[in-house]
């Protein structure tokens, strides 16, 4: 769900993500992510936007999407190859915020493993 009350007051203010960001000392992208409703917004994070913001978290404030999905067809959730019976329920009580940050964070971290790849091309070849 996007934030739309945060990116409009956000706006109305004259401030870029990248500011936003830095006061919360996040990544631009990360924060873009946050507003857009793709990345979870924790608590500290709402009192550091209002507070940077100047406006009463009320004004910013929206209710998290209650909604997760989560893919159980990994192979390494899903590995019994080797022939010992596990717990199959091993992984069912990890609350769904937690797996979703979790694959929000994978995310992240494919997306600046391709931005370093692409980094280290530039460099000359000695520098490798």
């Amino acid at each position: 769900m996007q934030k739309e009350k945060l990116r409009v007051i956000r706006k109305q203010k004259g401030y870029t993500q990248q500011q936003v960001a830095d006061f919360i000392a996040t990544d631009v992208s990360n924060y873009s992510r946050k507003e857009s409703g793709d990345v979870r917004i924790v608590k500290d994070e709402w009192d550091k936007l209002a507070r940077f913001l100047d406006v009463p978290i009320e004004d910013i404030y929206e209710e998290e999407e209650a909604t997760v999905v989560v893919n159980n067809d990994h192979p390494v959730f899903n590995d019994r190859s080797a022939g010992v019976i596990s717990n199959q329920n091993n992984y069912d009580n990890i609350p769904g915020d937690i797996i979703k940050n979790l694959q929000n964070y994978i995310a992240l971290l494919k997306e600046e493993n391709e931005r370093l790849k692409e980094e280290l091309k530039g460099l000359p070849s000695g520098k490798k």
